[in-house]
Order: structure tokens, then C-alpha cells, then sequence
């Protein structure tokens, strides 16, 4: 009968441990009033209690710290950091210890290791220490995988390896939508929440927008002539909280100008989010390049300029038009017609020849129009008729004004 030997113990020993901030230390405060049977026996415990804040027992947070019980949670976008000890526990001076730790996520395999030389001799009761930090950039399943390879004094060549397997959760939820302006201008709004379980300082929530936009933070307001944010002096996001953040972007002049370029598909920027968690732990996380579908104009754009936003009944007012043709090819031949609506009447002649219009070029035009209705009025009626093509563009509900009796005066 064939026995196996007996399986070889390691002389060394491996310990690996997640280095992260404690945590403050809460009690449960259990008090009652004076009159109730127990008297003051629970309010003498918490005050004798070394947990509690002098003179504020009743409350829950104290004034220690309590040291990581377990491995707790990692989100994407934090730093994650390992103490990895490797300890000589035999009797023997162990030679070309050799300690790699390498991480495999569900694409790649990194090595964490600050050093990949081999250490020439471990006396007893000695150990290799080694602090690894890899910043998480990517959700799901983390192997982190520690080998350590030796020889003993017999010149037998050992190997053994550990596996610590953990997950990467995702710490926001991050929501984008996209409204576009009469003008070129699109406004972005992204709606942020906190996903873990403990509150964040929002420390920055920046938008970098791409070479074809410029970018104007709506997130704050003058006060007293200074800049104050919407959300307070302390920008705190609890647990499962939202909050909306609004930016304005604009596209720069050189590509404004040429009506073609900005079509389709184009990208918007990228949000750079950066947080702080208890003790002042650090994460960001960047978005990839947000996109938008730019809105389709078709051959020829008709925008406005300016416009008053509050006019008097039945007294005339003027916007100041642009009219673009979006065409790369074909120069169009223009005639505007004017027609009125039930509350919006135009001023003017209605049929007269606009001229020529080049490919990608545009003209600004002065209208003067009325409104014979209170309330907040659409302006509509206008008519553009390309004679090359005998082709006709109608634009109704190009802007609202609102419309107010003359007896009110309209600040200008």
C-alpha cells in the first residue's frame, strides 16, 4: 500500500492587510426621564462611559476612533491600499526571497509590486514588509494575488501563493441630459448620487468641455458681491442622495461661424467628479467623452439674435433675426413672407427679396412685430421661399414674449 508523504509546511508566513482610515466611534444613547424606575442610572453610565463626548452624552458620535473590523467596501475611484508581511517563523536563515503581488481585474493583470528584486537572506523572527497602492478604475470582481518564492538551506526551491478576492462597487450614479438653447448655447445637466453608504464632500464637480465648446458653471450665485454656491457653504451628499449640477456651453467663435461643422454627433466634454469621504479619503472618477445629437436644422437655420422678454400690448417691438444656410453646396435665393397669428402681428412688408445667400454664410435681420393678447405669446409666421428650388420653409414657435398691459411699465 502506497502512502503519501505528509505535505511540507512553509517556513514563512504570509499576512496581508487593507491599510484604511478608522472610522469614528458611535454609541447608542439608552436614557430616560428622572421619574421612570431607573432613575438616573443611565445617564450616570453614558456619562462614565470613556466613549462619550463630556456634557453631550446623548449624543450618538464620539470622540474615538475605532480601527477597521473587516475588509470593508471599495469603490471605484478610490485608492486602494494593501500591507502585505511576509515572517520567518522557522528556525532557519531563508535566502533569495522573492514577494509579488499582482491584481487581475476582469481585463488586465497589474503588478503592485514596489520592487521585483529578490531579497538575499530572512533570518528568524525577521520579515519583509511591503506597502502596495493601485487607484481602482474599474467595478466588479478583484483578485489580488501574492506570491512568494524561496529557498531553504537544503537548496530546495519554494513556492506558495494566496488569493484575496473582493469587489469594486460603483460609488455615484451619474445622469446626463441635454437641452438646446434657441441660440447655439446647450445646457447640461447631470444629476449625481451618492451611492455608498456614508456621506461625501463634494470637493469638485467640474465639466471639461472639448475644443469646439466653452463652459460657464451655473452652480453659484453672487451674494454681497461675493460667489456663493447654490448648495451652501457645505457641499455634503448623504447616503442615496441627488443633486444637479448645470452647465452652460457654447460653441467658440471659429466654429460657431461655419454653420456645417456643428452636426450629427458631437462630443460635449468629459465630468471630473472629486470626493472626500470619512477622515478625508480621496476618490475621482472621470466620465468618458459625453456626446450629444446636435438638432437638425435642415438647408436653412433661422435663429434669433435678441429679443425683449417682456413687451407692452399692442405696441411695436423688435427682435433681430439670423438666417444661416446650412448647405455646403447650394446658394439659395430668398423671399420673406410674414404672416400674422391670432395675437402676433408683424410690421413691415411681407414678400420682399432677402438677396442672395452663400453656402455656410448667414445675414441679420430687424423685425418689428405687435401682439394684441396679454399673457406669454408665441411668435410665429414666418416664412422663408428658396426661388431656385421653389422651396418653402415655415418657423412657428421660434420664441415666446411675455405681454403685458401698457399701464404696467416694462423695465428696459
Amino acid at each position: 500500500m502506497e502512502v503519501n508523504p505528509p505535505k511540507q509546511e512553509h517556513l514563512l508566513a504570509l499576512k496581508v492587510m487593507r491599510l484604511t482610515k478608522p472610522t469614528l466611534f458611535t454609541n447608542i444613547p439608552v436614557t430616560c426621564e428622572e421619574k421612570d424606575l431607573p432613575g438616573d442610572l443611565f445617564n450616570q453610565l453614558m456619562r462614565d462611559d470613556p466613549s462619550t463626548v463630556n456634557g453631550a452624552e446623548v449624543l450618538m458620535l464620539g470622540e474615538m476612533l475605532t480601527l477597521p473590523q473587516n475588509f470593508g467596501n471599495i469603490f471605484l475611484g478610490e485608492t486602494f491600499s494593501s500591507y502585505i508581511s511576509v515572517h520567518n517563523d522557522s528556525s532557519q536563515v531563508v535566502k533569495d526571497i522573492l514577494v509579488k503581488a499582482d491584481l487581475q481585474t476582469s481585463s488586465q493583470r497589474l503588478n503592485l509590486s514596489a520592487s521585483n528584486a529578490a531579497v538575499a537572506e530572512l533570518k528568524p523572527d525577521c520579515c519583509i514588509d511591503d506597502v502596495i497602492h493601485h487607484e481602482v478604475k474599474e467595478i466588479g470582481t478583484h483578485i489580488l494575488v501574492c506570491a512568494v518564492s524561496y529557498t531553504t538551506q537544503a537548496g530546495e526551491k519554494m513556492y506558495f501563493r494566496k488569493f484575496f478576492k473582493f469587489q469594486v462597487l460603483k460609488p455615484l450614479d451619474v445622469k446626463t441630459k441635454f437641452y438646446n438653447a434657441e441660440t447655439d448655447e446647450v445646457f447640461l445637466e447631470a444629476q449625481i448620487q451618492n451611492m455608498t453608504t456614508s456621506p461625501m464632500f463634494m470637493e469638485k464637480v467640474s465639466l471639461e468641455p472639448s475644443i469646439m465648446y466653452n463652459v460657464t458653471e451655473l452652480n453659484s450665485v453672487i451674494q454681497a458681491g461675493e460667489c456663493v454656491s447654490t448648495f451652501g457653504s457645505r457641499a455634503y451628499l448623504q447616503p442615496m442622495d441627488t443633486r444637479q449640477y448645470l452647465y452652460c456651453l457654447k460653441p467658440k467663435k471659429e466654429f460657431a461661424e461655419k454653420a456645417g461643422i456643428i452636426k450629427g454627433v458631437t462630443v460635449i466634454g468629459k465630468l471630473d467628479i472629486v470626493w472626500k469621504t470619512n477622515l478625508g479619503e480621496r476618490g475621482r472618477l472621470q466620465t468618458s467623452q459625453l456626446q450629444r445629437m446636435a438638432p437638425g436644422y435642415g438647408d436653412v437655420r433661422l435663429s434669433l439674435e435678441a429679443i425683449p422678454d417682456t413687451v407692452n400690448l399692442e405696441e411695436p417691438f423688435h427682435i433681430t433675426c439670423k438666417i444661416t444656410n446650412c448647405s455646403s453646396e447650394r446658394t439659395m435665393d430668398l423671399v420673406l413672407e410674414m404672416c400674422n397669428t391670432n395675437s402676433i402681428h408683424w410690421c413691415g412688408i411681407s414678400g420682399r427679396q432677402l438677396g442672395k445667400l452663400h453656402p455656410s454664410s448667414s445675414l441679420s435681420l430687424a423685425l418689428t412685430l405687435l401682439s394684441s393678447v396679454q399673457g406669454l405669446q408665441s411668435i410665429s409666421g414666418l416664412r422663408l421661399t428658396d426661388t431656385f428650388l421653389k422651396r418653402t420653409y415655415e418657423y412657428d414657435d421660434i420664441a415666446q414674449v411675455c405681454v403685458v398691459s401698457s399701464a404696467i411699465k416694462v423695465e428696459s
